[in-house]
């Protein structure tokens, strides 16, 4: 693939084989970002365990506190007076069998879905469309709830899902270029601090193998483990 002349000069720029702390990591993904949209900004982490086995799963949901900065288009399947709940909360759409059809034809603006227990059944056989695009509502991501408008409103306040891959790695947003640096710092280490909480009891060896930061089009910037285990026990 060829790399293009705004991204070989950036690399250029930061060097290679150097861990950053996360202060210095997000001046240069800020000082760096070249795209004419305002990138996204990506943590990604590689983890010592094995996806493979059940008890390692690693995954879970953790609120950033300053956002994603990105619109979340959220659909709820529900019915009944938990249609309005989901609607008043900011729901982008809200119904059952109409979304359903959709679904099963291959619709997909949007970028999570809500149900209530009561219309699992009928999104299971759906499992093989939703599962691979990330969509199938999950209890343990509070996406199978009775109380849609709280998970809405969740959602859209910077609510996110992360899971380990079966590799071993993780990647979710932490925000956009535009952003205070201060805000993807934070946002940083709560994703962090969610990720080292989550440590499976059964992973043997380092935990923490690799961190690195990017933007879209940018380039990745390692992290020190040492560095963010430290700022966490702090």
């Amino acid at each position: 693939m060829a790399v293009g002349k705004k991204y070989k000069a950036a690399k250029e720029k930061i060097g290679s084989g150097v861990a950053f702390n996360i202060d210095e990591a997000v001046a240069k993904v800020k000082e760096n970002a070249y795209a004419k949209f305002d990138e996204t900004v990506e943590i990604s982490v590689r983890l010592g365990v094995d996806p493979k086995q059940a008890d390692q799963m690693v995954r879970g949901t953790v609120a950033l506190p300053n956002g994603t900065g990105k619109k979340v288009r959220i659909l709820v399947i529900t019915k009944g007076e938990k249609e309005q709940e989901a609607r008043d909360a900011g729901a982008d759409h809200v119904g059952n069998e109409e979304y359903l059809e959709k679904l099963k034809g291959g619709w997909s603006d949007i970028d999570v879905i809500v149900a209530t227990p009561d219309m699992m059944s009928k999104l299971g056989p759906l499992g093989k469309i939703l599962g691979p695009r990330g969509l199938m509502p999950n209890p343990k991501a509070g996406t199978v709830t009775n109380d849609v408008a709280k998970a809405v409103r969740e959602i859209k306040a910077g609510k996110i899902e992360y899971r380990v891959d079966k590799t071993g790695n993780i990647g979710v947003p932490i925000g956009k270029v535009s952003f205070q640096p201060e805000a993807l710092v934070q946002n940083a280490m709560t994703f962090m601090d969610a990720v080292v909480k989550a440590k499976p009891a059964s992973a043997k060896g380092t935990y923490l193998k690799n961190v690195a930061i990017s933007s879209t089009m940018g380039v990745g910037l390692k992290l020190s483990t040492q560095d963010l285990l430290a700022r966490l026990k702090s």
